[in-house]
């Protein structure tokens, strides 16, 4: 490194694009630094909940794929009545598990829709 590049080039080399905007853009963070909070206050309890609900939820989400994915597999006919019979003892066993977990958290089915704005709910 030379002596030259020692010596930092003023703000308007170093940057590209709309200068205009990028202001604008410091001057709104500015802003907004004195109305944001320091800490976030982390109360246990609803951390809990809402890990809870979020992990239940993509839980969720995978096991009604992967009741689809069993449905068109049973409508191709490529399951033997004994895989077909396993899988529908598995899906009993994660629903009433499901229902089970949802309790302990005090969450229900409505609770694990999440809403994605213009797609619709998830679920």
């Amino acid at each position: 490194m030379s002596a030259s590049d020692a010596t930092p080039r003023p703000l308007d080399q170093r940057l590209g694009g709309d200068l205009a905007a990028l202001d604008d853009f410091a001057q709104e963070l500015a802003r907004l630094e004195g109305g944001l909070p320091r800490r976030i206050n982390a109360d246990q309890a609803r951390v809990e909940q809402g890990l809870a609900k979020l992990v239940l939820t993509l839980l969720e989400l995978i096991r009604r794929l992967l009741e689809k994915q069993a449905l068109r597999r049973i409508e191709a006919g490529s399951l033997t009545e004994e895989q077909i019979e396993r899988m529908g003892e598995t899906f009993l066993k994660l629903e009433h598990r499901m229902a089970e977990l949802k309790a302990a958290f005090g969450l229900e089915d409505e609770d694990l829709n999440l809403n994605l704005g213009p797609l619709g709910d998830l679920m």
